[in-house]
């Protein structure tokens, strides 16, 4: 059964997680210690979307991990409204804690295996692990056989049983 401490040290926890993924994601103008260059900072920016409204490609792959986060802290708190129920039984406290286990352990998957992909490669890339589907969406103009297959091969060595990974290009 959960304890009290358990149970602070849990939503202590997914709080700051929480926070962090907010302050990460936070757009920089927000940071801004004063109004004035607020004011300028947002002035010039309202030009410059009037004049060139492009979309770089690393967008894609930003927007892909906040959706992703997205998911996970709404997952997260589901969770976490299982748990600090009063009506929830022991055995679905139990299930809860050890499903926010996982999200934290396959986050942590992705990121690891999105940092071997930046070293071995050096390509900006988004992993998405589902059970034993792993989804990477790679951030290059042309993607070769060669270099999927390695890709591939390289994410593979890091489980022990059969994933079945898809490896897609954006331009």
């Amino acid at each position: 059964m959960i304890n009290k401490k358990s149970i602070w040290f849990l939503t202590l926890f997914s709080l700051i997680l929480v926070l962090s993924i907010y302050y990460i994601t936070m757009p920089s103008e927000l940071l801004l210690t004063t109004k004035e260059n607020y004011n300028q900072q947002k002035e010039t920016k309202e030009t410059e979307e009037e004049t060139k409204v492009t979309m770089k490609e690393s967008d894609l792959l930003t927007s892909l991990r906040v959706e992703a986060n997205d998911e996970m802290v709404k997952e997260m708190d589901e969770l976490k409204a299982i748990l600090t129920s009063k009506d929830a039984s022991s055995e679905e406290k139990n299930n809860a804690f050890d499903r926010m286990k996982e999200l934290n352990s396959v986050r942590g998957k992705e990121e690891t295996l999105e940092k071997k992909i930046k070293d071995e490669f050096k390509l900006d890339s988004f992993v998405k692990i589902d059970g034993n589907q792993i989804r990477v969406v790679v951030h290059i103009e042309t993607l070769d056989k060669k270099t999927a297959n390695n890709i591939m091969r390289s994410i593979q060595s890091n489980f022990e049983e059969k994933m079945y990974i898809s490896v897609k290009y954006q331009k």
